[in-house]
């Protein structure tokens, strides 16, 4: 399954985005500040699609993250993504509210500049179940091959596992790890609206994937 990640600036702007999707995450730390009221995340995570409520640190204060992800739990996300480096107390309010909604937790891990070795990346896939995770987010940039058969390889473990080899060099594993087994991968909604090094737009990865079931 393909996920679109939808980083708009604006409530409106992510609605018209959501149109016809299936799965979908929304950034909301691309979003204005202004526009994460109450009124307009309940209009978006109250429509009727399975999303994902990430809002990752350093945009906004630490209580605004806190209650942005609350109230899309509160008002219908399928899952929220939080930082396994988030502070233990956030990782464990927001477990706790996503439970009582029914909510999966993804508990996600970001490298930007390098893939860890394979030992330090398993203690990083236990860290996020420790963490209250349902589902584990290893993202990381890839540098070689090597760097993508380590993070496919982290798929064999046989836990709910979603694995992303960022860059242009990690393309491979945005495309084979939902064939592996991962629950779903990322896409951008079209070229030029990238949430992420080397994320393919949504039309090309549904036809390349489409292309290896066919094989």
């Amino acid at each position: 399954m393909i996920c679109v990640s939808i980083a708009e600036r604006t409530a409106d702007g992510c609605v018209k985005a959501l149109s016809g999707l299936e799965l979908a995450e929304i950034r909301m730390d691309a979003m204005e500040a202004h526009e994460l009221s109450e009124p307009n995340i309940r209009r978006i995570f109250s429509m009727p699609l399975k999303l994902i409520a990430t809002c990752r640190p350093g945009i906004l204060d630490e209580e605004h993250r806190r209650s942005a992800l609350a109230y899309a739990i509160e008002y219908g996300a399928a899952y929220v993504d939080v930082e396994v480096e988030s502070d233990d107390g956030l990782k464990s309010d927001i477990a706790a509210k996503a439970r009582s909604k029914g909510c999966k937790v993804i508990v996600s891990y970001h490298d930007y500049k390098k893939t860890p070795p394979s030992e330090e990346l398993r203690q990083i896939v236990e860290w996020c179940f420790q963490s209250g995770a349902d589902i584990a987010k290893i993202s990381c940039m890839a540098n070689s091959e090597k760097d993508n058969a380590r993070l496919l390889g982290l798929l064999d473990l046989g836990r709910p596992l979603i694995v992303i080899g960022m860059g242009e060099r990690g393309r491979l594993t945005r495309v084979v790890a939902p064939l592996l087994g991962a629950p779903f991968t990322y896409a951008s909604s079209s070229m030029g609206k990238e949430t992420a090094p080397g994320q393919i737009d949504k039309a090309r990865l549904e036809r390349i994937m489409e292309d290896l079931k066919g094989i």
